[in-house]
């Protein structure tokens, strides 16, 4: 199975990617790979903005008609916006996962972390060990 990979976002081992915007804020969403996985989504819950986060933190559930599924924050920071479209349409994340499907958007409070994330080379060969 071949799943879109933009060469131009970090990844994490959890199936999260970032679009670091080089200002020191990132935007935030599930990979094609985990919408994919996860199937369709009913159900999204997203992190208050002014919410400081954790990298590894669990911040954000999506739910699927299979499963449910907490969202880890990649990186440190604070939560500055929230993709409130999703409270009425879920199913955007399948739509357009790495576009209109966004999360929320942090401010990191070191704007080198993205650094410490996978590229989209090494995303992919985990993606295919995992099978």
């Amino acid at each position: 199975m071949t799943t879109n990979t933009p060469d131009d976002l970090k990844y994490t081992k959890e199936h999260e990617w970032v679009r670091d915007k080089g200002d020191g804020t990132v935007t935030v969403g599930i990979t094609d790979h985990a919408q994919d996985e996860l199937g369709d989504l009913v159900f999204v819950e997203l992190p208050e903005v002014g919410r400081r986060v954790a990298a590894g933190e669990a911040c954000a559930l999506v739910e699927s008609v299979k499963a449910a599924s907490d969202i880890y924050s990649p990186l440190d920071g604070e939560v500055t916006e929230v993709n409130t479209v999703l409270g009425d349409a879920p199913e955007t994340i399948n739509d357009d996962p790495y576009g209109a499907g966004w999360l929320f958007k942090l401010r990191l409070s070191d704007a080198s972390q993205p650094d410490g994330l996978l590229n989209a080379t090494e995303y992919r060969s985990l993606v295919e060990e995992e099978g």
